[in-house]
């Protein structure tokens, strides 16, 4: 997973706005194919795929919509990170629109585990440097909806890598890290599996004035490097410093990779682009790869809307061109 690319969201959240999900843009593929990126995650919504919390039964006509992504991305030469977003039980948007909980109810680990089966049986056939699985989408403790404990979370990690690998023995499995992807997980580093860790401190850079982080719209313009909130001060060394539990699980033969990174549309440009020039230097001085949040959007490196923005006409795309530098700088 030494792999650098996008995430793209074709089956992200299933909506009244978005109630089917969709096909690949092949034109956005050829694009990040040609600039030298090898990755595409696609994180996913079990919702598209199964009514009224029946897990067991998936409407197929939709997971070959998933048959379609993996084919098509590996036709561009690009390895896809398939990830439940929503997994049965636990989402970390709106967990309390679940009916069970993930990490303690039998109904949904069963459901859990039956799609990953599912998923090693239906792809089996495909190589390791083709296709890989991230289990679920940045785990932890939700109260009161959704209360977890690391033990509740490692119980459930492993039950699933041994499913998947008595079909599949040789399939890459990757897991996020705990509580919002943030936290290393030293008690699994075990297992064999990609840690995946997340590019979003601070939060008041990454996601100033998000409407849906409570309080974000109450942040202050940081600066960076500087003071990005009364009594925190960032820069490249607080920035590495942050990593430094990811670096400790590293040491015990674990292959760390950043599976989101980003900063929100509302932050002046000028400020991003400073932040995102250190914390691309720190993945790429230990080594890891990395997966931005998104290609096209609000968090993307076309048409993103950041204020101050200077965008290039390129490829038939809008792109920040400055960002899309700092992003193949770090490429190894």
């Amino acid at each position: 997973m030494k792999r650098y690319g996008f995430n793209f969201l074709w089956m992200f959240a299933k909506s009244k706005w978005h109630p089917e999900p969709s096909e690949p843009n092949l034109r956005e593929l050829e694009f990040i194919a040609e600039e030298g990126f090898d990755l595409v995650r696609i994180p996913t919504d079990y919702r598209f795929w199964t009514h009224d919390f029946d897990y067991l039964h998936p409407d197929e006509r939709v997971l070959e919509y998933i048959d379609r992504y993996i084919e098509t991305c590996n036709s561009f030469g690009l390895h896809v990170c398939l990830n439940l977003h929503r997994a049965p039980g636990y989402c970390v948007n709106s967990p309390q629109e679940e009916k069970h909980n993930l990490w303690r109810d039998p109904e949904a680990q069963e459901g859990f585990y039956f799609l990953w089966r599912t998923f090693a049986e239906r792809y089996r056939g495909i190589s390791g440097d083709k296709l890989s699985f991230d289990l679920v989408n940045e785990p932890g403790n939700i109260p009161p909806t959704h209360p977890c404990t690391r033990e509740d979370h490692e119980k459930v990690i492993r039950r699933t890598i041994d499913e998947i690998r008595s079909i599949d023995p040789s399939r890459p499995i990757v897991i996020d890290g705990f509580d919002g992807g943030w936290n290393a997980l030293p008690e699994l580093a075990d297992v064999g599996a990609i840690h995946s860790g997340r590019g979003y401190f601070p939060n008041q850079i990454t996601h100033y004035h998000a409407e849906w982080v409570a309080g974000a719209d109450k942040y202050e313009l940081p600066e960076y490097p500087g003071m990005v909130a009364p009594g925190l001060y960032v820069d490249r060394e607080k920035l590495s410093r942050f990593y430094d539990p990811w670096r400790e699980v590293e040491k015990k033969g674990v292959e760390i990779h950043i599976g989101e990174f980003g900063c929100y549309n509302k932050l002046p440009n000028d400020i991003t682009l400073r932040w995102f020039e250190d914390l691309v230097s720190v993945f790429a001085e230990n080594g890891w790869g990395y997966c931005l949040w998104n290609f096209r959007g609000s968090f993307g490196v076309v048409e993103h809307g950041r204020p101050g923005t200077k965008y290039e006409e390129y490829k038939g795309f809008k792109v920040d061109r400055a960002l899309l530098d700092i992003l193949k700088s770090g490429m190894r």
